[in-house]
């Protein structure tokens, strides 16, 4: 790896915020209106940089999105459609209808939704539009996996062994997994994100993981045909970006590790991959690049491979720009948006091969809305605290929400990406650390701790895990949370006083009153109070005493003195309990308590014994929904005996299929719900004759064998 390239004029260096408006070099004329046919974080992304270039910025926005970030971050905004993206983000027609109103002379479809339709790219220029992508024809060849792997085997680019034919016959399929060999992945077609993917051990599994496939194929993508490949054991996913210009001209910008994944997606990447060689490096790279023309390819790609041992293979190519591409652009100083941008202009590539180098090391995590205690489900709701370390030495956040606004159920549920630089991996895994632990995150569940805990393992420090990683580690990146510690039920306790201090001055309208203070103090009393906090597993008394001006505390086998309680104006907590003084995140939510301290979040409740009997409901003997979405399938019907752990209901919801299962044996007595239903998360789907058993599972179904986002 060589250092930076020296100064060329042609070569826009990437920053953290783009404000400066920069006119384009002589040429072909930049874009005058550009439409970003995207919304979250890449909508703001992209016209971070548009706006850099002096381009007029229009966003796209559906009901559910109107007070966004990225309407907020565009020149104009336009109204699409109802939330739902169907009606809305993936409308053509009223995207283009919108262009035309805009006087857009350029679209950027940004990544997801419509950014690899060519049937979009086409429809954009048969408008006279252009479209920020590759051309229809280069879409289309790599939009198939199976007839992307015959490209690429014809262009000299090495696959895995498998089956990419087009005969679907199941006897077929079923000759050519046994000719592949076990363990074997089927794949869908025409599929992405891991959804319609199996892994198949053993011959005896086979015929059920193909059914689960194509259906699961078929409703993401219309389209029910797989391919069958060797499954590599402990792969490692390594992807190399891309670009082509209409001159002919064709380069790549290095590697990104993508290797860090839950249910075959990516939440953590980084570039360069760590330890790989510079002989694989270069081959790699040239790879990709042959790729690139053996398609005619225009723009920003990626091609992905997965490599075992000394051998790597195709994988597939994406035709966008990619969710990690902040990595490249941090550590070769480029801004990839503005390459494609100048690209789609007609311009020759800003670069040619031997001036494009890298420096240090840069790794990007995805903040999800998701909880990684139930298998990753994604979760929707209010954002109520949102605390994202500041851009600049090293660390860089692209977002596209804030605090207040809501994760709805018909979008993806990435909140924010984190990206941390510096001069070497261990600085920048240092730097990564550091801003994770600054990061809160309350109202819906998140992944936070779970990069932390990532970040923090020994074996990911030392660089070069495998797909496998998160599966293989899950007793200790996914454990339960252990007990809190005296030092955070204290400072729980103390957002509690405060709170019910700051409600009480709120009641009352007299300045002068001894009810607006936030003392605790008594008449003539020194108050003792118990606070009876719970996780999910234990009793965590807090006994809270006044002495003198401050309070006395004891909370798990401790007392501190604390001295002081304080509240800030971002709302973090600051204490000081035995003389030592620390801020930390404090939000409370009904009963519900999140409080985050040294890079761990802990969730503590504070029931209320009267609502606790109202809710008593013998709430067993019930399927209800884990997370707001549509029904798809109902597979029972009232008076029909189910076994615990069969199918009933399949939900579909931010682009990922929950199979609800039967909590126990039992016999229906309702289904309260039918395919096409939209339906709340704790809606009851179905219920039982017959209660499930003692120590059966809660009945709010978990999601067993659930797709990818």
């Amino acid at each position: 790896m060589g250092g930076r390239a020296g100064p060329n004029p042609r070569v826009r260096r990437a920053e953290t915020r783009y404000t400066r408006a920069v006119p384009p070099p002589p040429g072909p004329r930049m874009f005058r209106t550009l439409l970003i046919a995207n919304r979250g974080e890449i909508a703001v992304r992209i016209a971070r940089t548009a706006r850099r270039l002096g381009i007029e910025t229009v966003a796209v926005y559906s009901d559910a999105d109107a007070d966004a970030l990225h309407v907020a971050s565009a020149d104009r905004a336009f109204r699409l459609g109802p939330a739902p993206a169907r009606e809305s983000y993936l409308s053509i027609p009223r995207l283009l209808d919108v262009a035309a109103r805009a006087g857009a002379d350029a679209l950027h479809p940004g990544y997801g939704f419509l950014s690899e339709n060519a049937d979009f790219a086409a429809a954009c220029a048969a408008a006279g539009i252009v479209f920020v992508g590759p051309p229809p024809a280069a879409m289309r060849a790599m939009g198939s996996k199976s007839a992307a792997k015959a490209l690429m085997q014809r262009a000299g680019v090495p696959v895995l062994p498998g089956y990419h034919g087009d005969d679907q016959d199941p006897d077929l399929l079923a000759a050519e997994a046994a000719r592949t060999g076990f363990p074997l992945l089927i794949k869908a077609v025409a599929g992405g994100g891991g959804r319609g993917m199996r892994v198949v051990t053993a011959p005896e599994g086979f015929a059920a993981a193909l059914a689960s496939a194509r259906q699961e194929a078929a409703s993401a993508f219309g389209d029910d045909r797989v391919l069958i490949e060797r499954y590599l054991q402990r792969p490692r996913h390594i992807e190399v970006q891309v670009f082509a210009d209409t001159h002919g001209g064709a380069v790549h910008l290095f590697e990104r590790d993508c290797s860090a994944q839950r249910r075959h997606q990516k939440i953590l990447e980084e570039a360069p991959a760590p330890g790989l060689d510079p002989g694989r490096r270069a081959a790699m790279g040239a790879a990709a690049v042959a790729c690139a023309h053996a398609v005619g390819y225009v723009g920003a790609g990626t091609v992905e491979f997965v490599t075992e041992g000394n051998g790597f293979f195709f994988l597939e190519m994406n035709t966008r720009l990619q969710v990690e591409h902040p990595v490249t652009e941090m550590i070769t100083g480029l801004d990839l948006v503005e390459w494609q941008l100048r690209i789609a202009a007609g311009e020759r590539l800003p670069a040619a091969q031997g001036d494009i180098h890298a420096s240090g090391h840069a790794i990007e995590v995805r903040l999800y809305a998701e909880d990684p205690a139930r298998d990753f489900a994604p979760s929707v709701g209010r954002i109520a605290a949102l605390r994202l370390p500041p851009d600049g030495a090293g660390v860089r956040v692209d977002t596209g929400v804030r605090a207040g606004d809501t994760v709805s159920v018909h979008y993806d549920a990435m909140l924010a990406k984190l990206i941390c630089h510096g001069p070497t991996r261990a600085e920048a895994l240092a730097r990564l650390r550091h801003a994770l632990a600054f990061c809160e995150i309350a109202g819906v569940a998140s992944n936070l701790d779970l990069l932390g805990r990532i970040a923090a393992h020994p074996a990911f420090a030392a660089g070069g895990i495998d797909t496998g990683f998160i599966a293989r580690e899950a007793a200790t990146l996914l454990a339960p949370q252990a007990a809190p510690p005296a030092e955070v039920l204290a400072a729980a306790a103390l957002g509690v006083l405060l709170h019910e201090a700051a409600e009480a001055a709120v009641g009352s309208a007299d300045p002068q009153s001894p009810w607006r203070a936030r003392d605790g103090w008594w008449l003539n009393a020194a108050p003792e109070r118990v606070l009876d906090f719970h996780t999910e597993a234990t009793a965590c008394p807090v006994r809270l005493c006044r002495a003198g001006t401050g309070w006395r505390i004891a909370a798990a086998g401790a007392v501190f003195a604390v001295a002081r309680a304080v509240e800030g104006p971002d709302g973090r907590l600051t204490t000081d309990l035995d003389g030592a003084r620390e801020t930390v995140g404090f939000t409370r939510l009904g009963g519900t308590i999140l409080l985050r301290r040294q890079g761990l979040t802990w969730r503590l409740t504070l029931p209320d014994p009267v609502a606790a009997a109202e809710a008593e409901d013998g709430a067993g003997g019930r399927l209800v929904a884990p997370i707001p979405g549509q029904v798809t399938d109902v597979r029972a019907s009232p008076g029909q005996a189910v076994a615990r752990g069969a199918v009933l209901v399949v939900l579909e919801a931010m682009k990922t299929v929950f199979r609800l299962t039967a909590p126990a044996d039992a016999v229906v007595a309702e289904v309260a719900c039918a395919p096409g239903d939209t339906v709340t998360d704790g809606q009851v789907l179905m219920r039982f004759a017959d209660p499930p058993a003692a120590g059966a599972q809660d009945d709010r179904a978990t999601a067993a064998d659930a797709g990818g986002v």
